[in-house]
């Protein structure tokens, strides 16, 4: 028999609460000796039931109040970023230009498999996700760091306790609770050069009773610019065995392919002869864009917090979370470009073209205009609103509706209307008298471009989005039935959610007018229903083997409206085999569902460059494998491609599947008797992902298909091309995302904590340090495998095998300071040759200073050095910006920060 989810949940929930209230009248009666062998009454990130140690739910890093602090750090993503466990792309405030899913969103991104699958909560609970609308994950910037009180960080997956996204882990970010009084923070920073300047400001007030908790903050923080060009003046390129200058052929004056076929320039020197071109030079006509880029882009935010419980009765309170975030951001990028989305001819006799021929303008930066400025505000809101109780002896019993929704704005100044740009050289429709409605225009040459056609082609952008999320939760949790080894561990929960997504680019953009890649409009939605169920059963308790031994089951079961049910599980065993070792173990399986983008991003068709493997193919040998599977679709004989390009779909895809995941952990924590104060952990990791979402170019999928005998290969579907029978030409060739991806991830994580007293000082010493065994990317079957591990990339980041955070601390009396060190392993270029400059970076230590002195018990003041010893970032030839790895190295070198905070 086979149940609907509903009916499951009902049936599993009634079950449940009988089995407790049974179980609670039991516990009722027990004696006090065996109530002290029930478990502590700690949660922790990984597992709904209370457990007795942190240690023993998997591989959990704690970045607690005080670690936060002496970070200096105005943003969750600059403490989440550092953590060894993360890599790959995940943007920032120094790579906000380049940040998918909405530009000044700042992001986590563990073990670089990608920032939606991540998965994001607050106190246990999932968060609308950000950006500028439609957008596939959170965004750190709502979460003011003064009122977190810890972020737990899970790297395991894990979907089985908390549903769809829990991949690569849990982000677990904590809010301060039972705060009395108030307090005020003021920081202040700038790099060493004067720049980069950071401001923020926080208050928070609270109160407590016996009766409830009531805190509530206000936040301000805003981080200044740092210019590109102050950090890599130029962009740079090895020329015979040295770095030069080089920049974008998309040059001020003008760069044409003539009817002859030769490349001319026209004039690049403001108020220089109009009429002037000569042959076309890349070393001397190129422009160095990196003046007109920031390497830090300016962003500002507000939040407003309230956070408060309230008893109803002695055993039932009522609590709240009410969050709202004000984020403005902006971008700098290089003055736009003529000929990239639309050709600019020109005839040999239009009055603006000196050469006598025909041209194609193939290059043309509107220098004129000046820069371009991107710009984001966007609002969020989250409102949660729950009771929750104990009954009998352990058990607990919480339910919540949370509402979270994000708009947001966007768009960007001097963009050029394409179709305004083609009538302003229209001789029949423009006019060079002054005033006209339709200014004629000449783009041969710089400085020829008058303010009158400037101002009648640009136009600024205006998108609008956003995101919405909407839940209810209700868990259940508590201990059902002894066993000689102690008591079994007991939750469960369902979770109905609604999540909601939508964007509506500049109706010019939508045209393909405007200058800038075509968009359509974003919108969709999903419903998700689920349930699941968690148990801790104890298998041994002091035994000669072990000290205790637990089993861990976890099942969940999902049903989504757009993609059916999913089912995962996880089990795990947690082996304490004396007081000093721990030794711990899971198996579980994930998923993650595409997102609204993936599958609702608005379906777009451009003329894209392909081969047609087909072209020709009579002129092939006889019995060759794309001769026969030409001949066998039946494309006609003697067939050409009738140009080099093809009409192509992008956008998303509604026909998309979730992801598949499995995951094995397995690690040792050692507390050695002979040395107080230390532990240790090693933990190994082992991930692989089925049908994973990946975008496959036209070419490819051509290529693969008539390249594979019997045209056996899923790409020879016609979901992904078809041809016009009678000419044998692609009539629909499809670049849509698809489930056609493998990845496999393994590595090991170290960690080592080590408290003692030196001459009077309580010190620690914390080393975690991350090895990537290995990253492999399989883009489709058959396809030749990718090895990230080690390796630089153009776009996802950097995969160094090694990756470490060190960190020493010393309190004394009023004063305490911290010194850490950040490693960074060497990586080699995946693109560059090797023996070429900038094939590859070397290992890199950046080193930071915290100190913190207390004037009194309501006063402290703070100062920190982040990177000090001034470490430049590596050349690397894939570089995204300011010739190095955006997402990787630091852009800004020195940087100081002071901190005054009174509480009262």
């Amino acid at each position: 028999m086979y149940l609907k989810p509903q009916a499951l949940a009902a049936a599993i929930g009634t079950l449940l609460c009988a089995t407790a209230v049974h179980t609670a009248n039991a516990q009722d009666a027990q004696s006090p000796n065996e109530a002290a062998r029930t478990l502590d009454a700690v949660q922790v990130t990984g597992s709904h039931i209370k457990r007795a140690q942190l240690s023993g739910v998997g591989p959990v890093s704690v970045i607690d109040a005080q670690a936060i602090e002496r970070s200096g750090a105005t943003s969750v993503d600059t403490l989440l970023q550092r953590l060894p466990a993360s890599a790959g792309f995940a943007g920032s405030q120094s790579n906000a230009y380049w940040a998918e899913n909405g530009y000044g969103t700042t992001q986590v991104n563990l073990r670089g498999l990608g920032i939606n699958r991540t998965l994001v909560l607050l106190n246990g609970r999932r968060i609308v996700n950000g950006g500028t609308g439609a957008n596939s994950s959170v965004d750190l910037n709502m979460i003011p760091v003064s009122l977190i009180e810890r972020v737990e960080v899970l790297k395991d997956g894990a979907s089985a306790i908390y549903g769809a996204d829990a991949v690569a882990g849990v982000v677990n970010i904590i809010t301060k609770q039972g705060f009395d009084g108030a307090e005020a923070a003021v920081r202040y920073g700038q790099t060493t050069r004067g720049d980069g300047d950071e401001t923020a400001v926080d208050l928070a007030w609270g109160v407590t009773s016996e009766r409830g908790s009531l805190m509530a903050g206000i936040n301000y923080a805003e981080g200044g610019t740092v210019n590109m060009g102050s950090r890599a003046p130029c962009g740079l390129a090895e020329v015979d065995g040295k770095l030069v200058c080089s920049g974008s052929s998309t040059t001020v004056g003008g760069r044409a392919l003539l009817a002859d076929g030769s490349r001319v320039n026209f004039n690049q020197v403001l108020g220089g002869n109009g009429d002037f071109y000569e042959p076309y030079s890349a070393a001397k006509h190129n422009y160095n864009g990196n003046p007109t880029l920031n390497a830090v882009n300016p962003i500002k935010r507000i939040s407003m917090s309230v956070f408060g419980d309230s008893q109803l009765s002695e055993n039932t309170s009522v609590f709240t979370e009410l969050m709202y975030t004000n984020r403005q951001s902006d971008q700098l990028a290089a003055p736009g470009g003529l000929g990239v989305y639309r050709p600019i001819n020109i005839a040999a006799d239009h009055p603006t073209n000196p050469t006598g021929q025909d041209l194609l303008l193939q290059r043309r930066r509107l220098e004129e205009a000046g820069p371009r400025h991107f710009s984001q505000e966007v609002n969020t809101f989250r409102g949660l609103v729950g009771v929750k109780g104990h009954f009998g002896t352990g058990w607990d019993w919480s339910a919540a509706l949370n509402w979270g929704r994000n708009t947001g704005v966007d768009g960007s100044d001097n963009v050029a209307n394409l179709d305004r740009v083609e009538q302003t050289l229209d001789r029949r429709i423009c006019s060079p008298v002054p005033g006209a409605a339709i200014p004629c225009g000449d783009y041969l040459g710089h400085g020829d471009l008058s303010r009158e056609v400037l101002d009648y082609i640009l136009y600024t952008s205006r998108d609008t989005g956003g995101n919405e999320q909407k839940s209810f939760t209700a868990n259940l949790s508590g201990q059902i039935f002894e066993l000689p080894a102690g008591w079994v561990g007991f939750a469960a929960g369902v979770e109905v959610r609604k999540e909601r997504g939508w964007r509506n680019p500049d109706p010019l953009t939508v045209l393909g007018i405007g200058n800038t890649n075509q968009q359509d409009p974003i919108a969709g939605e999903y419903t998700a229903k689920e349930v699941f169920a968690e148990l801790a059963i104890p298998l041994l308790q002091d035994n000669v083997i072990a000290d205790s031994l637990y089993l861990n089951l976890a099942g969940r079961a999902s049903d989504y409206d757009l993609f059916g049910r999913d089912y995962n599980y996880k089990v795990g065993l947690d082996w304490q085999v004396n007081p000093a070792l721990k030794v711990r173990s899971t198996y579980a399986t994930a998923f993650r569902i595409p997102n609204i983008p993936e599958l609702f991003g608005g379906v777009a068709e451009g003329n894209l460059t392909t081969t047609d493997p087909c072209s020709n193919w009579s002129a092939l040998p006889a019995g060759s494998t794309v001769r026969d599977n030409c001949q066998a679709y039946g494309v006609p004989a003697g067939y050409v491609q009738p140009g080099n390009t093809i009409l192509t779909t992008s956008g998303g895809n509604a026909d998309l599947k979730p992801e598949d995941a499995t995951s094995f952990t397995a690690g040792v924590v050692w507390t050695p008797e002979f040395l107080s104060g230390l532990t240790l952990t090693l933990d190994y990791y082992n991930i692989r992902i089925k049908h994973a979402i990946q975008r496959i170019d036209g070419s490819t999928k051509l290529a693969i298909c008539y390249n594979t005998p019997g045209l056996a290969h899923p790409f020879c579907d016609a979901s992904n091309f078809t041809r016009n029978p009678r000419t044998g030409e692609v009539d629909f060739l499809s670049s849509q995302p698809v489930n056609a991806a493998n990845e496999h991830v393994t590595g090991y994580d170290f960690g080592a904590l080590y408290e003692f007293k030196a001459a009077g000082f309580d010190a620690s010493v914390s080393a975690d340090v991350s090895y990537l065994q290995r990253y492999d990317v399989r883009p489709y079957d058959g396809a030749d495998l990718i090895e990230y591990a080690g390796k630089i990339t153009g776009g996802r980041g950097s995969y160094a095998k090694w990756r470490g955070l060190v960190s020493m601390n010393a309190s004394r009396d009023k004063w305490s300071g911290t010194w850490s060190t950040q490693y960074i392993g060497r990586a080699d270029d995946i693109n560059a040759a090797r023996g070429d400059i900038g094939d590859h970076a070397p290992s890199v230590f950046y080193h930071n200073l915290q100190l913190k002195y207390a004037v009194s018990k309501a006063l402290d003041v703070s100062l920190g050095l982040d990177n000090v010893f001034d470490k430049k970032p590596p050349f690397i030839q894939s570089y995204t910006d300011a010739n190095t790895d955006t997402m990787t190295y630091d852009l800004l070198g020195r940087r100081w920060y002071a901190r005054i905070g009174y509480r009262w």
